[in-house]
């Protein structure tokens, strides 16, 4: 069989490594064969490819270094750093009225965000698998994840982009562009796929709307937002395509743009109506937005058009369950495991369904699964949530156990110091309790639950000034809290009296 047509079935069938090999001998023979060179450019640039129109979630250190961040505070529902108030999303309670949030994740992605401690290491990284120790800038991250996979070769890089005459290449956009992507996903390097792209779009007149969300695509890694908006805009007013929408959004969302992001999403819902991703896209603006309602909405337009879409059905169940319907969000999660998605996170947060629709023989069988599908990321959670199970039947035993192993495999979970804490007061364990608490407010400082709890026990102890401290701190975190409201109240009555 000629070789060449060999690596071409090859690339086709994925199988990227043998279409490698087979492409480097040929080349070995013949380095001026383009065919075969352009074969191995695209073997290289699909095998190393990520999906980059997911967001991925910003570390602390993008956040401090953006430019583009407006130093004046939003009004609530303008802006995703803001989202609106006396929504369910901005306050789910979590431990003190036994209603926990682990596991109400999308499958497949780490616990929702202020599920278990502020983890200082975890907050100043992103999110996405790969980026573990992610630096700062966009580019520093993209240059990191590229050098592993550089040497491709004994000899050195298959491509090496510093000694190629761009310009040349920029005349023959078949070779361009393959090699535009090689440059950006296989040596991450968007500095020089933007001077290649910028050389093809002159080349083409502006008439080709590829080179334009290239151009978009590496203006956005370098930082660049405004510059990749007007590339962006350009392209669609050219050739309206779903992934120049998506990349679009990624721009308005880094932005803090919202109502943007969700006008461009509904006109181009308009012009695509049965694409999924779009509407997914609308659904989870609304959702960081905390407009639940328009988000449900969203997410069952989605399911119509895919009914075994696992993000919606994931995020429907959740919202089920935080609306006080366990029975329906148990339906949903039986419809995940009907589906095939079998993991820790779905078991548990069927056990948490079945405890709130008063199931309990199920119960403690869907913990069990949960823990024999549980690792170390999600231990700690699981029998934090079979300590507030137990705490809801009575058995006040089990759930200490329960909070001290999570504890024992996450010595940063917070919401368990916080529960210990009200158990060690019911045992008359003063000190040990407040230790608790104050434990808990320190390594997750945006939970309320613990500061009333710590606010609550100073005031019993007659330690009025400290409890006015933390009811203070307890108010400011959740302004809608009737008990902390009514502490407060009390302390100022008797500051006045005295």
């Amino acid at each position: 069989m000629d070789p060449v047509f060999l690596a071409q079935s090859k690339l086709r069938r994925r199988k990227f490594d043998d279409c490698i090999a087979i492409c480097t001998d040929i080349l070995n023979e013949n380095p001026y064969d383009q065919a075969v060179w352009y074969l191995k450019a695209q073997a290289l640039t699909e095998k190393n490819y990520v999906d980059d129109l997911e967001m991925d979630e910003e570390g602390a250190g993008d956040i401090l270094m953006d430019e583009n961040a407006i130093s004046e505070a939003p009004r609530p529902g303008t802006s995703l750093r803001r989202p609106e108030t006396g929504s369910t999303h901005q306050m789910r309670p979590v431990s003190s009225s036994g209603r926990p949030m682990t596991g109400f994740a999308r499958p497949g992605t780490s616990n929702r965000p202020g599920t278990g401690a502020v983890d200082v290491e975890r907050v100043l990284t992103g999110q996405r698998a790969g980026t573990a120790a992610r630096p700062v800038t966009s580019g520093g991250r993209l240059v990191r994840l590229g050098t592993a996979s550089m040497l491709t070769e004994p000899g050195g890089p298959f491509i090496n982009v510093d000694k190629l005459d761009l310009r040349k290449y920029a005349t023959r956009p078949a070779l361009a562009k393959v090699l535009c992507d090689y440059i950006l996903y296989h040596d991450h390097n968007p500095r020089k796929a933007l001077e290649l792209a910028a050389l093809a779009t002159v080349h083409a007149e502006y008439k080709d709307w590829w080179w334009k969300a290239r151009l978009g695509k590496c203006y956005f890694q370098l930082g660049l937002l405004r510059d990749a908006q007007k590339q962006f805009n350009s392209a669609i007013k050219q050739c309206p395509m779903v992934e120049t929408y998506h990349e679009l959004a990624k721009v308005h969302v880094k932005l803090d743009q919202p109502g943007v992001v969700l006008d461009n999403y509904m006109r181009s819902i308009e012009k695509f109506p049965t694409d999924v991703s779009l509407v997914i896209g609308a659904a989870r603006i609304y959702e960081m937005l905390g407009r639940e309602e328009q988000a449900l909405e969203f997410y069952k337009k989605a399911l119509k058009l895919d009914n075994s879409n696992v993000e919606c059905v994931a995020c429907l169940a959740s919202y089920h369950f935080y609306t006080d319907q366990p029975e329906i969000a148990m339906r949903y999660y039986r419809r995940l495991l009907q589906m095939g998605v079998n993991n820790s996170e779905i078991w548990n947060n069927l056990a948490l369904c079945t405890f709130y629709a008063s199931q309990y023989d199920m119960t403690l069988s869907c913990f069990d699964r949960a823990f024999q599908f549980a690792d170390d990321s999600n231990m700690a959670d699981v029998w934090y949530n079979l300590g507030q199970a137990a705490i809801g039947v009575g058995d006040l035993g089990l759930a200490y156990q329960a909070f001290k192993i999570s504890i024992s495999c996450d010595n940063c979970h917070a919401e368990s110091y916080c529960n210990l804490g009200v158990l060690e007061l019911r045992k008359h364990n003063v000190e040990q309790a407040r230790s608790n608490f104050l434990h808990s407010i320190q390594l997750n400082p945006h939970v309320f639950e613990p500061v009333f709890n710590a606010a609550l026990l100073a005031y019993k102890l007659g330690e009025f000034q400290e409890s006015y401290q933390l009811v203070e701190k307890s108010l400011d975190i959740f302004p809608g809290h009737a008990e902390s409201a009514e502490l407060m109240r009390l302390l100022q009555d008797h500051f006045s009296h005295h």
